[in-house]
């Protein structure tokens, strides 16, 4: 089978990624590219990391048997808890990551982009941790719509500076991010939170979240017997969650993956973020991949109900999969969201992240049989959305 998980030497898969920036911030790039591997893979930094990963972010998150949700779909589904990491979701998996490799580089300055503030809240978190000043740009609406994650973030000591231009969400947060870096390149690094990016930035997202499938395969051993899983399945916006949950599944032709995109009002409505059915190829925050746009190349304004999924691209490890068929990608609207939410949050008492519900809500559109091990991926907890579900109860 064709090796999914990593990219080439240039940081392509398939024909999507690569480097595609401005020459001022080439160097930044280009020490990213030939330190992060040799840094990441030694024996000191692996240890270090696995410490925090343990003993501060709570890890191994469980592997929960959703005993209600498999009787109403009749099938065997598993729920891999990601929103009891400490901060709530798996951003900090990533943003703990780059952020100790920031410090093994000598810089000293983080910058970073949230739309759901998840991974604002993460980063700014591993800075108070590692004693690192923290900057992060979120556009001015999803600052009106995360509250509860704006105020965790200046508590922690972030700096939070409103992105207003464009749609005013995660696409203006990582053009106002990426000129930062531009004006600050020796002294900063810049925590991208998700596998979109120059390369290397979408294979070191992965190998941090990678931590995700890695325990999925152990946890289910000890739980059914075999590693592997017959479905395995997460939302995509830029698809960090679920590169992790796909990452160590990706090469096993007997695993089946499912993604799960925004389709806000509806592919056909303007107003969506389901870029595999609505992109075509281009180049957006410096890498090529699948990207919602005109046809003279101006990007679409995206549209999500979920602050994390409203994004007009997709990232090059999952628009490889969606190309090449290895991943079967479903459009998840916002009323079908919410009505997964809803369900989960009475079925078993857990309330899910607003992204996370749009993998939930693919139990509705496809058939599994009983005998199905189905896992999913509980991206994030809901928290952070109430405001946004009081609106619809």
């Amino acid at each position: 089978m064709k090796n999914y998980k990593n990219p080439d030497e240039n940081g392509y898969y398939g024909e999507f990624g690569g480097a595609f920036v401005p020459e001022m911030l080439f160097p930044n790039v280009e020490e990213l590219q030939n330190n992060y591997l040799n840094i990441i893979e030694s024996a000191e930094f692996k240890e270090e990391f696995g410490d925090l990963l343990k003993n501060y972010v709570g890890r191994a998150t469980p592997l929960y048997f959703a005993k209600n949700l498999s009787e109403k779909y009749q099938t065997q589904i598993f729920l891999k808890r990601e929103d009891l990491n400490h901060t709530g979701a798996h951003k900090i998996n990533n943003a703990l990551g780059q952020a100790l490799l920031a410090k093994k580089l000598g810089k000293h300055r983080i910058i970073a982009e949230t739309g759901a503030g998840q991974h604002g809240v993460a980063t700014a978190t591993a800075c108070a941790l590692l004693g690192l000043e923290c900057i992060v740009y979120m556009g001015e609406v999803d600052i009106a719509r995360q509250a509860p994650n704006v105020a965790r973030m200046k508590m922690l000591g972030a700096t939070v500076i409103p992105a207003t231009s464009g749609s005013k969400t995660l696409k203006d947060a990582v053009n106002e991010a990426l000129r930062d870096w531009i004006n600050n390149s020796t002294t900063t690094h810049y925590i991208i939170g998700s596998v979109v990016g120059p390369h290397p930035f979408p294979d070191l997202v992965a190998r941090f979240q990678s931590v995700i499938s890695e325990e999925i395969k152990w946890q289910l051993k000890e739980k059914i017997g075999r590693e592997n899983p017959d479905y395995v399945m997460a939302c995509v916006g830029g698809g960090s969650n679920a590169a992790g949950t796909f990452y160590h599944f990706v090469n096993e032709e007997n695993v089946k993956l499912i993604a799960a995109e925004a389709g806000g009002f509806g592919v056909d409505s303007g107003k969506s973020a389901a870029t595999t059915f609505l992109g075509t190829l281009g180049v957006l925050h410096g890498s090529k991949s699948l990207v919602m746009q005109t046809d003279d190349g101006q990007v679409i304004e995206p549209h999500s109900i979920s602050a994390g999924l409203d994004y007009p691209g997709i990232g090059p490890f999952h628009a490889n999969l969606f190309k090449d068929k290895r991943a079967e990608f479903f459009s998840i609207n916002d009323d079908e969201a919410l009505k997964s939410a809803m369900e989960l949050t009475k079925l078993e008492g857990i309330i899910p992240a607003l992204e996370s519900a749009h993998a939930l809500a693919v139990l509705e559109k496809k058939k599994f049989r009983e005998d199905d091990v189905v896992v999913i991926c509980l991206s994030g907890r809901g928290d952070k959305d109430m405001e946004t579900y009081l609106k619809h109860l």
